[in-house]
């Protein structure tokens, strides 16, 4: 059977070509590798760069790696943060003519970790609990989806810093199935699944010495369960409120968006006596703050980093002269806006030199900048102002903070 690359770009078959296919995953050359940390997988995975892109590269059987292939795409067609599917390779055989198995192909994420090199020295429990928020938000847009994941795990997932807190994607969709809706049933086995998952790859942190004495892994892999819960009932309960009190509606609408949420649909029913109004919110979407910073703007960025940066932009655009909310000769908040990307974010960023900012993407960049101006400007008792905050953060910050910022080799 002839190699054969199924690809979602038909830039990629040419550049993917290049890549030693007649080798077995665990025996490709150095020449060919990328060292990056690498999670724990039942497969032989290795990170690999195909032209100007680096991509993970797992091998499977065939009809796994195509259902896996698939999946993927439908994630990203839902928004859901996951890895990004690039290609299947079949028809591998090595020199002597035996089959080899397929690979599934997926983007590296960039400034991402898989847990275990998180661990590589002792995380504080206060670390902890915010990989489990992020979990457990990842859990619960998949869920709202009709992904059921089947296998929910810190193996699977991979970290990225998102502006004092962390996101979580996705990595391995195995084992998953989409549905239209998902029954409690099959949320409360996926939860279940986590549950076990995750207080048993502490226990091994535990018993490697890596894990913060005062961390219970069993305790921990519960906290995922009352996370969703609580999460879970806030996104999709019933509201019961008194008639005419319409702002009651809106405060629950904004409590959603708080937690980086749309209501993309609602539904209001008025009881027969007319005494109360029942809100329930029919579809909710996940990313508000990221669709607002991305309209206004034009920047992608992680939920958390996105409402950084608009609460900057909001307090930057009242200092402007023709800022003026509800007037129509005021310059519109979209003119405001991409002004603040062009005169204050991008100078600001670009002042950090390139090899200083390790895996840090230029909206974490750009909130590390912010948490120092703070703390600089609290120290002094008065805003000490963003220059003067980027000269100390590159002086006295970055250097110290280098090797934590750059991911390190197995």
């Amino acid at each position: 059977m002839a190699l054969q690359i199924s690809a979602t770009n038909p830039e990629h078959p040419a550049l993917l070509l290049e890549l030693p296919w007649q080798t077995p995953l665990e025996d490709w050359p150095e020449e060919y590798l990328v060292p990056l940390p690498r999670g724990i997988s039942r497969h032989v995975v290795r990170y690999a760069r195909a032209g100007d892109e680096v991509i993970a590269v797992k091998e499977l059987a065939e009809r796994p790696a195509l259902r896996e292939y698939q999946l993927l795409r439908d994630l990203d067609r839902l928004a859901i943060p996951a890895v990004d599917a690039l290609a299947v390779v079949t028809g591998r055989a090595d020199a002597a003519g035996e089959a080899l198995e397929p690979v599934l192909i997926t983007r590296h994420l960039g400034g991402s970790m898989p847990y275990r090199s998180m661990f590589e020295t002792t995380m504080r429990p206060a670390t902890m609990h915010r990989l489990m928020d992020a979990l457990a938000v990842l859990l619960v847009r998949l869920h709202l989806a009709g992904f059921a994941w089947g296998d929910c795990s810190l193996s699977n997932t991979l970290f990225r810093r998102d502006a004092g807190a962390y996101a979580a994607y996705l990595v391995d969709a195995e084992t998953g199935e989409l549905h239209p809706r998902l029954s409690d049933g099959q949320r409360d086995y996926d939860l279940d699944l986590a549950r076990v998952n995750i207080s048993g790859e502490l226990l091994d942190l535990e018993a490697s010495g890596a894990l913060h004495p005062s961390v219970d892994p069993i305790d921990f892999g519960t906290e995922i369960c009352a996370r969703y819960g609580s999460l879970w009932q806030e996104l999709t309960r019933t509201s019961v409120y008194p008639a005419g009190k319409h702002h009651y509606i809106e405060r629950r609408i904004r409590r959603l968006n708080d937690l980086g949420f749309d209501v993309a649909e609602m539904q209001i029913e008025h009881a027969s006596n007319g005494d109360t109004v029942t809100f329930v919110p029919k579809v909710v979407d996940a990313g508000h703050h990221q669709r607002q910073l991305l309209r206004l703007t034009g920047l992608d960025a992680e939920e958390n980093q996105a409402r950084r940066l608009l609460n900057d932009l909001e307090s930057w655009m009242a200092t402007q002269d023709d800022y003026a909310p509800g007037d129509p000769l005021g310059a519109r908040p979209e003119v405001l806006a991409h002004r603040w990307v062009r005169e204050v974010f991008r100078p600001t960023v670009r002042a950090v030199p390139v090899e200083l900012r390790g895996a840090m993407d230029p909206a974490e960049i750009y909130h590390e900048l912010l948490e120092h101006r703070w703390y600089l400007s609290e120290r002094a008792q008065h805003d000490i102002g963003l220059d003067t905050a980027v000269a100390d953060y590159i002086t006295n910050i970055l250097p110290r903070a280098r090797e934590t910022l750059q991911p390190t080799a197995d």
